[in-house]
């Protein structure tokens, strides 16, 4: 593959029928606080960012990778092409898209922008991480800061004209958040002297933006150990000057970038703040040790943005394998597989060839429709406060219940399905002369940052099922059992639908286990070596559930449209994915049930030293 050549392909009609035709975009746009919206403002906007995508973001995307990042006189320069494509990039506004118009953004449902990310994402990754940090920065002081501190930042984040960043991970401290040993001392104007070393620091430094606002966490001096002493710190890169501007060096320094087995044009810093005593930061508000609680709210929204980077490379790697499928020709047909003198067959029509394409296929459109399904849940919680709160809690509860979900089943999936992609290019998907090998080592990381997907399970199983006594949980179930029972008996999907109504009786049955277990101190171990489990369980019925709907939806509409027309084979390719995952996805959820039924503890009975080692 030559540096500088596109390789991103997506299917906008997939994206817009996920978004108009299975979920209502044009029923939640329109209305207050998306008056301005419809769905021809939203078509309009993601063909522009395809060809942006394509244009821009993706023939960067190999040089990324090959060139990297690299660190002169304390500085990061960013891989070549990457500063001009950050300027056009805020140019045309793609990252404001949902951003409110009181910080200069088009105040577009939510459901708008993670399709608009999904796009941008997937034709370079390492490229918008930076503006996808800058992002979630902004977002925090916005809804934190103070109104001087939104003033001051926000705009200016949420354009391009400053970058951001999230510093939690220590060397010595990473899930473990708590034990961070990064310093913030009182100074009598207010400020605060910041000291300490941040790692695994994305987008640390770079050379794209005017200046960086560093969101730090860090233990003012007496306060108490653990999580709850941490308060959060805006430390920017370049101390602020009186009118705005970007002033001196605020002594944080670049001490290395790691070099990494993908994402390599996102620059992972190893940041050392307060080295020379000169570091300052102010508080994130006027509430001194709250930084967990405030960083969450950023957290939470890159847990999300995980998930849309793993539908973003499993999707482009299957749209690049299916085109290679078509073309490359290689044995006969299966028909004719005895016959020397038959003619070559293109792979596609190789039965394995074809399962693990539809495999491919199932997956990314029943996560790319849990993604929508979260965001058009933000929009309406946003749409309904204050109006029927009731429901407004509602959409809050399902986005808490299926983040963890969107994170850890995007991003695990993304790395299998990327792999299985570079299987059905054979030999040639192992070479750099085609994309799959790099998405495959770029996607590896989303099961591992913010937030490995353990850690994401353990949210699930230990707080959000619990969360207002169980009922958010209970909904999601409930919302799955009225689809059962509306479309069990129907003609062409009943039996599929039928299969999930097993799926979720296992799920249940396992929820059941998992409450059972947290009130018994002996068995207790049993929730951290199932919770796992347990949450890809709840992500299969869950995406198992969006394909079916999906093809009820699309089998009615497939009765309208005449044989030739192109969108007859569309909708019978969504009824295909829905069987497909019924059919050899779901069962293993009854299977799994099964499973966490036998209370298996055997990793906790083996001794260390029966592991063996050298």
């Amino acid at each position: 593959m030559s540096a500088g050549i596109n390789t991103y392909k997506t299917d906008l009609r997939e994206i817009f029928f996920t978004l108009f035709e299975q979920f209502g975009f044009g029923q939640v746009a329109g209305q207050a606080p998306y008056d301005a919206w419809g769905p021809d403002e939203a078509k309009a906007v993601l063909t522009e960012t395809y060809r942006f995508a394509r244009e821009v973001l993706g023939p960067l995307n190999s040089v990324g990778d090959r060139e990297g990042c690299r660190v002169e006189n304390g500085a990061v320069f960013t891989p070549k092409g990457f500063k001009d494509a950050w300027n056009k990039l805020y140019e045309q506004g793609f990252k404001t898209v949902a951003v409110s118009p009181d910080h200069g953004g088009q105040g577009a449902p939510m459901m708008l922008q993670v399709t608009v990310e999904e796009i941008l994402s997937g034709a370079n990754t390492a490229f918008n991480m930076y503006p996808g940090l800058a992002f979630g920065a902004a977002e925090v002081i916005a809804e934190c800061g103070t109104p001087a501190q939104q003033k001051q930042f926000v705009e200016r984040m949420l354009n391009g004209t400053w970058g951001g960043t999230m510093c939690l991970t220590e060397p010595h401290a990473g899930s473990d958040v708590g034990a961070a040993k990064s310093t913030a001392r009182r100074n009598a104007d207010g400020t605060y002297n910041i000291r300490g070393t941040k790692i695994f620091i994305s987008g640390g430094d770079h050379d794209m933006a005017g200046n960086i606002i560093h969101l730090v966490l860090a233990r003012i001096d007496g306060a108490p150990v653990g999580t709850k002493g941490l308060s959060l710190f805006i430390v920017p890169k370049l101390r602020i000057n009186a009118d705005g501007s970007a002033g001196q060096p605020n002594d944080v320094t670049v001490a290395s970038i790691e070099h990494k087995m993908g994402i390599n044009g996102s620059a992972t810093c190893v940041l050392n703040f307060g080295e020379n005593d000169a570091c300052l930061g102010e508080l994130v508000g006027t509430v001194e040790h709250v930084g967990m609680s405030q960083m969450f709210k950023m957290m939470n929204g890159a847990r999300i943005a995980v998930g849309i980077q793993g539908v973003s490379l499993a999707s482009a790697a299957y749209y690049n394998a299916v085109d290679y499928a078509k073309d490359r020709k290689q044995g006969s047909h299966f028909t004719k597989w005895k016959d020397p003198s038959a003619p070559r067959a293109s792979i596609i029509e190789h039965p394995d060839v074809r399962r693990m394409l539809l495999d491919i296929k199932a997956h990314v459109e029943g996560i790319r429709a849990l993604i929508i399904k979260l965001a058009m849940h933000l929009d309406k919680a946003k749409q309904l406060a204050g109006k029927d709160d009731d429901a407004a809690t509602y959409h809050k509860g399902q986005v808490e219940v299926l983040t963890p979900l969107v994170k850890s089943y995007g991003s695990d999936q993304a790395f299998r399905l990327c792999a299985q992609a570079m299987q059905v290019y054979g030999g040639a998907g192992y070479i750099q002369d085609y994309p799959v090998e790099q998405y495959t080592r770029d996607s590896k990381i989303f099961s591992i940052y913010e937030g490995t997907n353990h850690i994401q399970a353990m949210d699930l199983v230990g707080r959000k099922m619990g969360q207002a006594g169980g009922a958010h949980f209970q909904q999601f179930m409930g919302d799955v059992g009225s689809f059962v029972e509306a479309h069990r008996e129907h003609p062409v999907l009943g039996e599929a639908v039928k299969t999930l109504a097993g799926a979720q009786e296992g799920l249940m049955s396992s929820a059941m286990a998992l409450f059972g277990w947290s009130q018994d101190a002996g068995r207790f171990p049993l929730i951290p070596l199932s919770a796992n489990r347990f949450l890809n369980m709840m992500s299969e019925v869950a995406v198992g559930w969006l394909l079916l709907d999906a093809a009820v939806i699309a089998e009615k509409a497939a009765a309208s449209v005449s044989a030739d027309h192109p969108d007859k084979a569309f909708y019978e390719g969504k009824k295909f994915s829905a069987l497909w995952y019924a059919r050899n996805v779901l069962p293993n959820v009854e299977y799994a049930a099964r499973l966490i039924a036998t209370e298996d503890t055997s990793p906790m009975d083996i001794t260390d030293a029966a592991f063996g080692g050298v």
